[in-house]
Order: structure tokens, then sequence, then C-alpha cells
């Protein structure tokens, strides 16, 4: 009888990515993969340590899992375990330790932990099997791949790993290490493995997608050329990438690439000045608006999306209108926004003048509407204009059933499913659709 896995991820698109190289490890080893229930022999719980909250909730999963199944081998993989100085390891619901850089030694840490389990009398499961290494001191770039999705329609990519930038919030660079770069033709083997299964976009992604290349000799750029030759895929998309990256060159290299999605997520995290430089990020709000206008001269309409911190220590009234003015004027598709959540071992953490999480919330809710403006907006402006979309499933809403997808600027978009359209890309007008299908495409 085949063993059961389970796995569940937390965290970013990284995670998410180093959960599915780590799921198809176990189905090459003969494992049956279940839904996160009752009933497996193990469990994997791929963790984050982004905030205090996303610790809690690691340790809420992992101890999820252990009382799921008592005599399964409880596997904490990634950032919590990372960086909790040895209290995973003495977690009784935790049975394998696996820190970053060390996911691709899944099936040798269960291995090893049966056999000492099989050997040892009374065995604890508090006596957690660890493999970790020091993540700060590497310049290893752990070989994880994959060679399809269950979505097959897209596929999110890593290529790089850890930071060097040391945001004053931020636990990351301490978690991931410093920026380890994955070989150009690795990333090639693994894109076309892609395509041969059926993939028809990719997305670049990585902690600090804007750093590729530079402990290689190359840059991100030049990878993004390379991928763009591979036969088979008609979509690269990029993940969050910093403001610093886009020079006229850049932008202008991009758009002269069809498969290039006019799509980009620029971090900003504030639009005052004061706050920026409290947080250690490197740039002013004027030069992050001068790379939004270096992007709109080199694509047409191109979808501008980012992320936002509210109530960063000492963040007045008057330094949130700035930030809410700011994104007025910017006009961006989407923002997502966060309300400071101090992280143990951050400077940020120590810092005076912590805001209080009523005046968090309400400035959230403030920049959480402005956004839904801006995003009604720039999908209105796309109203009657011709965009090309890949979509990827069919839902059933009010009785009909429909299949949904996304425009080349990442707008989601229906169609009536009169036939089976998954991972089907086509061209057509946009026009106003019932809610929550807000844009249909149209012949």
């Amino acid at each position: 009888m085949k063993k059961k896995a389970a796995l569940h991820n937390l965290g970013c698109k990284v995670n998410a990515y180093e959960t599915e190289a780590m799921r198809q490890l176990l189905v090459e080893d003969g494992y049956e993969i279940v839904p996160f229930g009752p009933g497996a022999d193990v469990y994997v719980i791929n963790t984050c340590t982004v905030t205090n909250i996303a610790d809690r909730k690691s340790r809420q999963m992992l101890h999820r899992a252990k009382k799921m199944n008592p005599d399964a081998i409880v596997v904490a993989a990634g950032c919590y375990v990372q960086t909790a100085d040895g209290a995973a390891e003495k977690d009784p619901a935790i049975d394998i330790v696996l820190g970053n850089n060390r996911k691709g030694e899944l099936l040798a840490a269960i291995c090893e932990f049966e056999q000492k389990r099989a050997q040892t009398d009374g065995w604890s499961s508090g006596e957690a099997f660890s493999e970790k290494i020091d993540v700060n001191h590497t310049k290893e770039y752990e070989s994880l791949s994959i060679n399809r999705t269950e979505a097959r329609t897209r596929a999110d990519i890593k290529v790089q790993d850890g930071c060097n930038q040391f945001c004053t919030y931020c636990i990351i660079p301490f978690a991931r290490g410093r920026v380890r770069s994955r070989d150009t033709e690795d990333v090639l083997r693994e894109v076309r493995a892609l395509a041969v299964s059926g993939c028809r976009e990719v997305v670049l992604t990585g902690i600090h997608l804007s750093s590729y290349g530079t402990d290689l000799g190359t840059n991100l750029t030049e990878l993004i050329l390379a991928v763009h030759e591979v036969d088979g895929i008609s979509r690269i998309r990029l993940g969050s990438l910093e403001p610093g990256i886009v020079t006229p060159a850049f932008a202008d290299t991009l758009a002269s690439l069809p498969k290039v999605c006019p799509h980009f997520h620029l971090s900003l995290q504030s639009g005052c000045d004061a706050v920026l430089k409290r947080m250690n990020r490197r740039y002013t709000s004027a030069e992050y608006a001068e790379k939004c206008q270096i992007l709109r001269e080199a694509f047409w309409q191109p979808a501008l999306t980012t992320d936002v911190i509210v109530g960063f220590p000492g963040e007045t009234e008057e330094e949130f209108e700035t930030t809410e003015a700011f994104l007025r004027k910017l006009q961006l598709y989407e923002t997502h926004i966060f309300k400071y959540s101090r992280r143990q071992g951050t400077r940020a953490a120590v810092m005076p003048d912590q805001i209080l999480e009523s005046v968090k919330a309400a400035r959230s809710d403030r920049l959480i509407a402005l956004g839904e403006e801006n995003r009604a907006r720039f999908e209105q402006s796309w109203l009657g204009h011709t965009a090309e979309v890949l979509f990827e499933e069919q839902v059933t809403l009010g009785g009909r059933s429909w299949y949904t997808g996304y425009t080349r600027e990442y707008i989601r978009t229906a169609i009536p499913a009169d036939c089976d359209y998954t991972n089907t890309e086509l061209s057509g007008r946009l026009c106003a659709g019932p809610e929550p299908h807000r844009l249909l495409l149209c012949p």
C-alpha cells in the first residue's frame, strides 16, 4: 500500500514553488498525495516567518498535523524553523526539521528518521531530526525543480534566493541568507520541461528577483532573453521587482519581447520619504514615480501593482496622508495593503512610537478603498479594447458555467463555458460583465 503524504504551504510564491517541488519528490518516491487532513503518514509544512503572526500560524499548523495523526511523521520546513533558534527541534509536534537550502533533502531525512525510530525503543517525537545549515554563510543555490503543475496553465519558477537589502521591518535576509542565483541553463531545462507538459505561462520569481545574476556575472534581463527563446511558452511574467532595476534600457528591452507580459509589481511600502528612510528602502517617492513613468512610456497601459505597509513605527497622520495622496496621484492597478506587524529580531520591532492597532486598521481601510477605486478605473479603461486572455478554469456562478482567465495585464476575465477553454488563449474585446466577473471577453 502506498504511503500517504499531505503538504501545506504558508507564505510567499517562493515557498509555494518549493512546496510543489517537495510534492513532486514525494510522488516520484511512490507517495500518494492526499488533502491536508487526517490519515496521512507524512505531513510536510513549509513554514513562514515574515511576522510574529506567521510564526504562530506555522506552529499551529504543525501541531494540527500531529493531532490529526500522532503516529505520522511531521516535517517542519523553511523560514520559521530557520530562525527559531532551536525551538523547532524541541517542539514535540515536530519530527523532522528542514531549514532553507535543505528542502531537497526531504526524502533522505524521512528515510533516516524512520531508521532511527525503528532502531530506538521508546522513541520520543520531541527528538526532532534536524537538517539545517547556517544559511547566512552559504553561496550554494539549492537545486529544486518542477516539471509540471496541477494547473498546467501557469507555473511559478524560482530563479533566485536570499536578500542583501536588510529593510528594518524584514527578517527574511536572516531566514534566507544572502543573494544566490540559479544557473541559467538549469532554469531553461525547467522551462522546457514545463512547456512540454503543456504549461503556457511562466512567472520568474525569487526572494529578491531584481538581484538575479549579481553573483553569477549576469542579470535578470539576460535571463528573460534566454527564457523568451523557449518554444511552447507564450507568456513570461515577472515576480516582485525593486524600483531600481527599472531603467529606460530595461523597459525598452522588455517591451521588444512579445512574450513578456506588461504587468509589473514594483515594491513601494510607503509614499512618504521620511518613512521610506526609516524602513531603509533605497529610493524616494519621486524616484519610484519616475520608474512607473518609464514603464508607462515603454508599454501601452501596463498594469502596475505594489505593496504598501501602513502604521510603520512613527508614521504620523501627515506621513500617512502623504502616502495616500501619492497613491491617488499614481493610480496603480492594484495595491496590496499590509498593516505593520512587529517581527522580533528586526530593527523596526524596537523602534519608538509603535502605532496602535486601531489606527493601523483605519489607515488600512482608507487605502484599501482607494485601491478599489484605482483598480476599477484601470479595468474600465480597457473596456472596448482588444486583449488576449489565457483561460484557466471553469467555475459555476448563478447557475451558469464560465471559464475564467487573465489578460497579459493580469485582468481577470470570463467567457461563457460553451466549450472547453482550459489552457486556451483567445483574443477579443473586453466588455463589462456581471459581478464577480467585472470583465467579459466578447467577439
